[in-house]
């Protein structure tokens, strides 16, 4: 036996899960990704990965502009799918959700009721976890409250990046995903998230929650970076000459010493480049300058001098 599936997914982390799926005994019937968008200085219309996954493999693909919208509703419930299954696509309706017989489930990369919202990957490695992992969970009125279906647990490396986790839950999301589709042909019993006010959030990344706080411990601001690296990226000022330069930071390591130089200094020690911290240094290995490509620390050092006043906020 088998179960009809309708997808719904948009960026790469879908993709692997879709297509662990398309090779399993169920089968698509049905792909939903975002309508193309203009992107780049060309404006030209971009594809989502899930949208060229589905057309590189023939599936049946549905870009609706309104979810809500009579004839999109009209397609899916003609499809007659006996679930749906959601990865990293937007907020369904309830005329959405409700379609199929066994409902909708998503694919978290958490371990909920840790850590419900929009970047779960990236807030464990910035709250220094040790493990996280995936989730596959019912889709109802709330965002990521839904009756629980299966879990499996992840570790986190000591010195795990968002994009080496996220390469990492994208390739186990899809026998999570495959292993709770034979679970709901059997029969599998959802249960309840249990909490206890302690659960941790996952809020929505923006320039506020990405700018370094070199307050913080070095260890506490070396997690950021690593949270945040390849995507969206840590950031903060660089000040120099009486100009205020934004950089972002993608990787760095901690140099615990004591020294004499004035907090959050910016030292070109040889070939490296370093920040004063209370606790000793925090090297920057990757950086990038405004209207400059990423480079490694060491290749800027070869063209470009930082004044002995440069200091970061």
């Amino acid at each position: 036996m088998s179960l009809k599936i309708v997808f719904l997914g948009t960026p790469d982390f879908a993709v692997s899960v879709l297509a662990t799926i398309n090779k399993s005994k169920h089968a698509i019937v049905g792909v939903v990704t975002n309508i193309d968008k203009p992107a780049g200085r060309g404006k030209r219309l971009h594809e989502s990965a899930v949208k060229k996954y589905a057309l590189e493999n023939q599936l049946k693909l549905l870009q609706p502009e309104k979810l809500k919208g009579e004839e999109f509703l009209a397609s899916l419930k003609r499809l007659e799918a006996d679930v749906f299954i959601v990865v990293a696509f937007r907020m369904l309706p309830k005329e959405v959700w409700s379609i199929p017989r066994l409902g909708t489930f998503n694919l978290h990369a958490s371990l909920l009721p840790n850590y419900r919202g929009a970047a779960p990957i990236n807030w464990v490695i910035i709250n220094q976890e040790k493990k996280t992992g995936l989730t596959t969970f019912l889709i109802d009125e709330k965002i990521d409250t839904g009756n629980l279906l299966l879990q499996t647990t992840v570790p986190i490396g000591a010195r795990e990046t968002a994009g080496s986790l996220h390469d990492t839950l994208a390739e186990l999301g899809g026998d999570l995903v495959e292993q709770t589709l034979d679970e709901l042909e059997k029969g599998i019993l959802p249960k309840p998230q249990e909490t206890d006010g302690s659960e941790k959030e996952a809020p929505k990344l923006n320039k506020s929650n990405t700018r370094i706080d070199w307050s913080a411990s070095l260890d506490k601001i070396d997690s950021l970076i690593r949270g945040l690296s390849p995507y969206p990226v840590a950031w903060t000022e660089l000040i120099q000459d009486k100009n205020i330069l934004p950089i972002k930071i993608y990787a760095s390591q901690t140099e615990f010493i004591e020294h004499s130089h004035p907090f959050n200094q910016l030292i070109v020690d040889g070939k490296m480049l370093k920040v004063a911290h209370p606790e000793g240094f925090l090297v920057i290995k990757e950086i990038q300058l405004p209207n400059k490509r990423r480079m490694i620390a060491t290749d800027l050092l070869n063209g470009y001098s930082f004044s002995a006043s440069a200091v970061v906020k």
